[in-house]
């Protein structure tokens, strides 16, 4: 557990939850206006900057909050008994809150209206799959690397989160402040509303099963 104040962790997963969207809808949107109608390119260009951004924010924010910075990750580690559930709904109410406050920077930084409702359709089993898989990743990625080597978990993560970008159907959202976020971006990175939901759903129960997963993946005899 960090050694720093409620106060100070909450401000790390507020921080680091807003830059993160902020970097996922704003680089979908300087993706789509440099690549001239070539979804690969803007896709690809959405990848290496959330991989990127990822890597840093949690270099930056760990020590402090463990950089959550998604409820499915803090979800886990409560199920795990890391973090109280005081602590842990805490932690997701100012990561959605963040969330929603990236989307709005990242739309005011291209002037766009700073409120919108996605349009763009994300539904259907392999949708959902492909969260689920996509959430395991994500937290293979770092519940098994605290055993072995936490030193590697920022590059993981980031490494994971840029692989499902592409191999994964739903293009690896993998969080549930992020998907909400994305509800109120009609732009490449969106989300419509009514798809979150089942979204949400994928990546809780991915998040259990990876817990349950590797608790007996690195149980000692």
């Amino acid at each position: 557990m960090s050694d720093y104040t409620m106060a100070r962790r909450l401000a790390a997963e507020a921080a680091g939850t807003a830059i993160l969207v902020g970097t996922v809808v704003g680089s979908g949107i300087m993706g789509v206006a440099l690549a001239s109608g070539n979804d690969a390119v803007a896709l690809l260009g959405n990848t290496i900057a959330t991989g990127a951004i990822l890597v840093v924010l949690i270099m930056v924010f760990g020590p402090v909050s463990g950089a959550h910075f998604n409820p499915a990750v803090t979800f886990a580690f409560w199920l795990k008994r890391d973090i109280t559930l005081a602590a842990a709904l805490a932690y997701i109410v100012v990561q959605v809150t963040g969330g929603l406050v990236g989307t709005g920077l990242a739309h005011a930084m291209f002037e766009l209206d700073i409120v919108q409702a996605s349009t763009h359709v994300r539904a259907g089993p392999p949708q959902w799959l492909g969260e689920f898989l996509a959430t395991f990743a994500l937290l293979a990625s770092i519940l098994a690397l605290l055993k072995t080597r936490p030193e590697a978990i920022p590059y993981a993560v980031g490494l994971v989160i840029t692989a499902g970008y592409w191999w994964t159907s739903s293009t690896s959202f993998a969080n549930p402040a992020v998907t909400i976020a994305r509800a109120f971006t009609d732009t490449f990175a969106g989300i419509r509303p009514d798809d979150v939901g089942p979204f949400i759903a994928a990546q809780l129960i991915a998040a259990a099963s990876a817990v349950g997963f590797f608790a007996w993946m690195y149980k000692s005899k």
